[in-house]
């Protein structure tokens, strides 16, 4: 745990403590609050290392534009375009970094099978509908499914 969260976390206790001496109800509060602030740290924690892929067609249909929209440096990446048997690798994408393939001619519809690996070693493997006539990818699609793929 970094120093900031300690404390964070060493505060949030010591008002509990001193509101306990107050009202308990108020100290019932901020336990309350001091557990939602422990939770998001643990969710912080585990994603602070992980890399998302994303694959999307470039508006003419003639390039597929990988996106590392995820937390960590993303490695080893070998994409694959179904039916389209074309195969492509890329060394490697920061957070936030975009690479793109061109290709020889336009595609109307593929899949692409995007592999790879955090700097830990761990391997990922996901896949994307392109489309060309397709809205393409949604900002709003939570990184974790929740409830399923729609």
């Amino acid at each position: 745990m970094e120093k900031n969260q300690k404390i964070v976390l060493v505060t949030g206790t010591l008002i509990t403590l001193a509101l306990l001496f107050i009202e308990p109800f108020f100290a019932l509060i901020a336990l309350v609050f001091m557990l939602a602030i422990l939770m998001s740290f643990s969710i912080m924690r585990d994603t602070e290392n992980y890399p998302l892929i994303t694959a999307d067609l470039s508006e003419d249909a003639r390039e597929v534009i990988l996106t590392n929209t995820g937390t960590a440096r993303a490695q080893k990446i070998r994409v694959a375009l179904v039916p389209l048997n074309i195969d492509f690798e890329v060394a490697s994408l920061d957070p936030d970094e975009e690479s793109g393939f061109s290709l020889a001619s336009m595609i109307s519809e593929a899949k692409a099978v995007v592999t790879y690996e955090n700097a830990e070693g761990r391997q990922f493997q996901r896949s994307y509908p392109l489309s060309a006539l397709g809205a393409g990818r949604d900002p709003t699609e939570p990184m974790f499914p929740i409830f399923g793929s729609r």
